[in-house]
């Protein structure tokens, strides 16, 4: 059991049994994050095609011409599907087909552009805002980039990508093209039953698995005000977590459910399009989703309720069993650090199948917090048997509200369910897997001493221990608050804040502390374990950029660098 739930801890890389044999067609990442250099909008970027090995030629990989690939916003709860569709397809020239390689005397095989457009109406009807926009070619090395005659003449490989950034007839600023992929994880110490190096030695260092690997982007740059659901711009938010403000984000796949082979080896595509991957919260469908469901996962939207079917695993988690100590926690050290409370406050159990919050159904001291019946308590107070639906799954299928108990103990007096500190508001409750983001929140600075990959887990660490916040429950921004899962920028460690949310974290801040906290002390040892583990690499090999599309360039295959280790 341990390999299927550990084994496939690279975000959305060849994730799902079908879709490791389609790469061109494979999610890896999704992000969407408030622009750092812009607070008057959005940045999305949707990653595809994993393990991109720089020197792959002959045949470098790109944006497959038979695939549709799609962004879908939710902006509004009480609609059935899309309110905000981009939708591109490629296509490919072959300006030279007397040729092996795949840039020669200025000419491109496999040079690519495409199409953008976008719907407003659910995917009934679709404008075209950028009619033949520019795909740069791989980087493949000097002499055909830069070379004189024989090569492209460009100055840089930079200069290409900032070439290839289109504006939008409707106003986005849109990059599609090979990058260098921004995630970070120690693949191998995943692979084998979750050995993660946290701490490593000179000899077994934690090792980025991804290093100076490639893959293909689709990144847009959107201003607030046409993403915002009355078309409203950030100067216009009523606070810094309005309600308003809230939209969720997920990425997908198509391709034509028929495949025709004809003579002399040419293929066809007819039919309908037909979703064959899609993401939203990163490693949802590679440490939540069992082996047995994962293709169906791919297949489905989040709209309809077509994800309430994986919601138990979301109540149990499988990852939690190895947090345990008394299930099968002794039999992965490397998770030593990460243990589920089992007797907080003295009283409620959040291991497997126990009751958790359970006990205080019906209760009076639940009247109008979000554990109330009349409000979401049908949903997060299910049984008596699904602990983790009060933190993990509003986290993954809904958002979390700024109500009771949602807030952080600061204040609350060792009351978890009186009023404590707002740290977070991005709750769009469409009951499906997606990526929230609350637009209104202001994006940290990233020279910010106080900037962290651990984004709202260091939001809630400041705001309980940090004295510049935690002397009120009065709402401020707290570095992080823009970090993951509100979004998920580039830099955040989602690999370490997910494993962190299975062992408790977020019950820990909103003050159901680990059972070695007493009121005197609730930053207890166990809370001090959990935020100090890490799962290896803590950032990318390459620097990112500071403007838009924000990734580094894609490695280039002549180059030799050393992997980078972390």
């Amino acid at each position: 059991m341990l390999p299927c739930a550990l084994g496939s801890l690279a975000s959305s890389h060849r994730e799902a049994p079908l879709i490791s044999n389609d790469p061109l067609a494979d999610n890896t990442d999704l992000y969407a994050f408030k622009s750092p250099d812009d607070p008057n909008s959005i940045t999305i970027i949707a990653n595809y095609i994993p393990f991109e090995s720089p020197e792959g030629g002959p045949n470098y990989f790109n944006f497959g011409p038979n695939v549709r690939y799609e962004i879908h916003i939710k902006n509004k709860a009480g609609t059935p599907g899309d309110d905000i569709t981009y939708r591109f397809t490629f296509s490919s020239t072959n300006e030279d087909p007397t040729t092996f390689f795949n840039i020669r005397l200025g000419k491109q095989n496999l040079k690519t552009t495409y199409k953008c457009e976008k719907s407003t109406d659910g995917g009934q009807t679709f404008t075209t805002i950028i009619a033949s926009g520019v795909v740069p070619p791989n980087n493949i090395g000097p002499r055909s980039i830069e070379g004189k005659t024989v090569g492209l003449e460009a100055p840089d490989y930079n200069s290409l990508v900032e070439n290839a950034i289109a504006t939008a007839s409707s106003g986005e600023k849109v990059f599609c093209g090979p990058v260098d992929d921004p995630f970070f994880v120690d693949l191998a110490g995943a692979f084998d039953a979750g050995n993660f190096r946290p701490e490593g030695n000179s000899t077994n260092a934690p090792k980025d698995g991804l290093a100076r690997f490639n893959v293909h982007t689709i990144a847009l740059k959107i201003p607030v005000n046409l993403l915002q659901k009355d078309g409203k711009n950030v100067g216009q938010a009523s606070s810094i977590l309005d309600p308003d403000y809230v939209i969720g984000v997920w990425a997908s796949a198509s391709r034509q459910m028929i495949k025709t082979l004809y003579n002399g080896g040419d293929v066809g595509y007819d039919g309908q399009y037909v979703q064959v991957s899609r993401l939203g919260m990163p490693l949802t469908n590679e440490a939540v989703i069992p082996l047995g469901m994962k293709d169906k996962w791919n297949s489905v939207t989040p709209y309809g309720g077509n994800d309430l079917q994986f919601a138990p695993y979301f109540k149990n988690p499988e990852l939690a069993l190895y947090m345990d100590d008394s299930q099968f926690g002794t039999a992965v050290p490397s998770l030593s650090a990460l243990r589920i409370q089992a007797n907080s406050l003295g009283a409620f159990d959040f291991r497997n199948g126990k009751p958790g919050l359970y006990g205080l159904k019906g209760s009076s001291a639940l009247t109008g917090t979000a554990l109330d019946d009349a409000v979401f308590g049908t949903l997060l107070l299910p049984d008596n048997a699904s602990p983790r639906a009060v933190d993990l799954l509003p986290i993954f299928f809904t958002g979390v509200p700024n109500v009771i108990p949602y807030q952080l103990a600061t204040g609350k007096g060792n009351n978890p369910l009186a009023k404590g500190k707002p740290f977070i508001h991005n709750f769009l409750p469409t009951l499906g897997d997606m990526l929230r983001l609350n637009m209104a929140v202001p994006a940290t600075p990233r020279n910010d001493p106080k900037f962290s990959p651990l984004g709202l887990v260091q939001a809630a660490v400041l705001g309980i221990t940090d004295p510049a916040y935690n002397g009120n429950t009065d709402l401020q921004w707290i570095p992080n608050m823009d970090g993951f899962p509100n979004g998920r920028r580039l830099e955040d460690d989602v690999t370490t804040i997910e494993l962190q949310a299975v062992s408790g974290v977020v019950l820990a801040a909103v003050g159901l502390f680990y059972d070695d906290a007493t009121p005197q002390a609730p930053v207890s040892q166990q809370l001090l374990n959990v935020l100090t583990f890490t799962a290896g690499p803590t950032k990318n090999d390459a620097p990112l950029k500071g403007s838009f599309p924000y990734l580094a360039n894609p490695w280039r295959g002549y180059d030799y660098p050393e992997k980078a280790r972390f």
